[in-house]
């Protein structure tokens, strides 16, 4: 089976001059950092412990029990057969990932045309906003006996989520009655959180209420679309097994300390030469297919949150010789991640990357063989008798030679089609080149402490119980500052 490829050309200063790209020569300067950085993901992920506690768990889940997958396929199956609509809550990876892979894997106006769903239920995605048009238009217009929900949160806790939640199972329990839990799935902590006491209080009165499934210690949620997100494959009608062989396939690729054979390794690599050494701190990922949109929309959460540390990263090691991960000195870095999708944006953002601050990086996504395609009416013009496909992939073309002649570097990732092998390769592919860019800038790219801020204030406000001292104190001590003549 053909593989994803990356074309790195246009990041080269051969090609966008050396003010601007790379020269070859700083990739064989970085080969001490390259296979120091190497050696050190790889004993973090051989180490169970640390695989887990540092947060990258998510290598495993390719090679996932297929007793499991079995259960999950067998669960989304039974729903999809019992059911005319399912709605998932969730924010964050709980949502933007689902979302790519619904836009990416099923057929496009999933929702609007039956016969393209196969049977299969309608999936809207709620619990990702605190906006109430969206989730008051859903519940006045959905037949509650004929909806399945599922839940996604691993403390329960996060306010979007739980508000959404708390609203729809008010709904589910005045229209179904009290066998409303029958039609709720929460994909949860294991052992801890409100949502697993919720669980397990409904299961102690109905084994098949509030059934749920794990998720996982050390897999962070915009590195979960593998864990948490299999359900909602398995709903859909997608090969769960297909996804995770482009997955795995994609790992084995990316084991090879050699950037030239380890395309996750080349991408990140110069990325980051090209941040640290050219100010390129701009990441647009534009991919040629309007079903990889939400796909661009899921790589901005997983970059912004991995990467944009105010602090370094210090390693310790406790008695045993396992690292504990600290912080360091203040270093405010990170790429900006924006997501755009051609040839839409080459009617808007498109006129910036071309004469704008030449300050970014773009990453295309080409997909080489498309399912279906269009040929335009014989009507005696540049446009006669063309097919559509071609027309998509000669913009992306004349894009790239529109980038380097204004020495705008830009690169390539080559799909051979949008299926669920291919796409197993691209999100995994993004995910190690993540991981491999935030030990190259020394943070910890699996924590996320500037998402808390924004909750803190939130709690502190709504009261909530258990709010740290320290952290109500600096609210307190601490408010926003309006004045009305600011204000006009």
């Amino acid at each position: 089976m053909r593989h994803l490829k990356f074309d790195f050309n246009n990041m080269f200063s051969s090609n966008v001059g050396k003010d601007h790209g790379v020269r070859e020569n700083e990739l064989k300067n970085a080969t001490k950092v390259i296979q120091k950085t190497h050696k050190h993901l790889k004993k973090i992920i051989n180490s169970p412990f640390e695989r887990i506690a540092l947060g990258l768990e998510w290598t495993q889940l390719p090679y996932q029990n297929k007793g499991t997958l079995e259960q999950i396929q067998v669960l989304g199956d039974e729903i999809a057969k019992r059911f005319e609509n399912v709605v998932f809550l969730g924010i964050g990876g709980s949502y933007l990932g689902l979302k790519a892979a619904q836009d990416a894997l099923a057929p496009c106006y999933y929702n609007e045309f039956s016969p393209l769903r196969n049977k299969r239920p309608r999936i809207y995605f709620e619990g990702n906003n605190l906006d109430a048009q969206t989730l008051s238009v859903l519940i006045k217009n959905l037949e509650p006996k004929k909806t399945f929900v599922v839940v996604i949160s691993k403390s329960g806790e996060t306010t979007e989520t739980k508000a959404a939640f708390q609203i729809v199972e008010s709904w589910l329990k005045k229209h179904v009655g009290k066998s409303y839990g029958r039609q709720v799935v929460a994909i949860t902590d294991p052992r801890s959180g409100s949502l697993r006491k919720k669980v397990n209080a409904a299961h102690s009165r109905d084994a098949l209420s509030f059934r749920s499934l794990p998720l996982l210690k050390g897999v962070g949620g915009r590195f979960s679309e593998f864990n948490m997100g299999l359900l909602h494959l398995a709903i859909i009608g997608v090969d769960i097994k297909e996804v995770l062989a482009g997955a795995r396939a994609m790992l084995r690729r990316c084991s090879s300390p050699s950037v030239y054979e380890n395309p996750a390794y080349m991408y990140a690599l110069l990325q980051t030469i090209l941040y640290i050494k050219k100010r390129k701190s701009i990441a647009i990922l534009m991919p040629f297919s309007e079903k990889l949109k939400s796909t661009a929309d899921w790589y901005v959460q997983l970059l912004a949150e991995s990467l944009g540390k105010k602090y370094g990263r210090r390693i310790e090691t406790d008695s045993s010789g396992r690292e504990i991960w600290k912080k360091a000195n203040i270093v405010n870095l990170g790429r900006t991640p924006i997501s755009a999708r051609g040839t839409n944006d080459l009617h808007s953002i498109q006129q910036n990357n071309i004469e704008g601050e030449n300050n970014k990086t773009v990453t295309f996504v080409r997909v080489a063989s498309f399912a279906r395609d269009l040929r335009t009416p014989k009507a005696g013009d540049f446009l006669s008798d063309r097919s559509y496909c071609k027309l998509l992939n000669l913009a992306h073309e004349a894009t790239e030679w529109a980038l380097s002649r204004e020495k705008r570097p830009n690169c390539t990732i080559i799909m051979p089609q949008v299926n669920p092998y291919h796409w197993g390769e691209l999100i995994f592919f993004f995910e190690i080149a993540t991981a491999f860019e935030g030990e190259l800038l020394e943070v910890n790219a699996f924590d996320q402490p500037g998402v808390e801020s924004y909750k803190n204030y939130m709690y502190y406000k709504l009261r909530r119980p258990g709010m740290p001292k320290e952290i109500a104190r600096e609210i307190k001590d601490n408010p926003l500052v309006k004045k009305t003549r600011f204000i006009i």
